[in-house]
């Protein structure tokens, strides 16, 4: 992976507290994995940033060694790699997500 793609990776994890790393965007994924990510996210009214990997081929391929996780969607949130899309379904239902936000200060609406 090249040094301007690892930085941009970086800088896009520190500058946003969550942060998904995705297969089109949040309004538009172009994957179903994609696409359950995000709506969890949603449905919780979590404030992320969708990044569109299917823009640049160099990181696309770039998260993958940073993270050094095989699959898109990826969830970072402050700063540290949660996990894809099973991950973090499983964490959703368990409720181990909310957890998660909660333990880290980030704001989102809690299931009824």
């Amino acid at each position: 992976m090249d040094q301007q793609t690892n930085d941009l990776i970086k800088k896009e994890i520190e500058n946003n507290e969550v942060c998904l790393f995705m297969k089109g965007t949040p309004d538009a994924p172009q994957c179903g994995f994609s696409m359950a990510t995000s709506n969890i996210l949603k449905i919780l009214e979590v404030n992320f940033k969708g990044i569109n990997v299917l823009e640049n081929q160099n990181l696309r391929e770039g998260i993958k060694i940073f993270s050094d996780w095989p699959t898109i969607p990826q969830l970072y949130v402050k700063n540290e790699f949660v996990g894809g899309c099973d991950i973090v379904k499983e964490m959703y239902e368990s409720g181990e997500l909310t957890k998660l936000f909660e333990s880290k200060n980030i704001n989102f609406k809690a299931k009824s």
